[in-house]
């Protein structure tokens, strides 16, 4: 039975966003560089030795375009830079910068300090649970 009658993927959203708003308000409170929703998803998906911006557009499911301007606006805010790679003549790999490491581990720290607090709201329990579900392999998308 459905309580809410939302759709999974519906929640599944909801429950990024409740991370995701809570994360950049922290961050706004303790005076780190503003960044959008698409920034916080672009540096959860960047390699530490750094990605091309295609890759990081696929990661991300949006177009090369959006994670260009993504790319640029952390660039222009000193969270990024981009760097030859040496593996390709042609390609720009996109890597953090001392600040962006900062401001990474920074995050990733309230999102552990986020996930206590929503087991404190919802049980711990739940939260293994959901942990649990979300770490196994679903295996390939079917076509039904």
């Amino acid at each position: 039975m459905h309580v809410t009658g939302r759709s999974l993927p519906q929640l599944l959203t909801e429950a990024r966003r409740w991370f995701e708003d809570a994360l950049l308000a922290t961050l706004k409170e303790t005076g780190a560089t503003p960044i959008s929703p698409t920034q916080v998803q672009l540096f959860a998906v960047l390699d530490e030795q750094g990605t091309t911006v295609s890759e990081l557009a696929r990661r991300m499911g949006v177009a090369r375009q959006t994670a260009h301007q993504a790319v640029h606006g952390l660039v222009a805010a000193g969270l990024l830079e981009q760097v030859p790679d040496p593996t390709s003549g042609r390609q720009r790999l996109i890597r953090r910068t001392a600040q962006g490491e900062r401001t990474h581990h920074q995050a990733s720290a309230l999102l552990e300090r986020l996930e206590e607090e929503l087991a404190g709201r919802i049980g711990q329990q739940a939260v293994d649970a959901l942990r649990a579900a979300l770490e196994t392999s679903w295996g390939a998308p079917p076509v039904l």
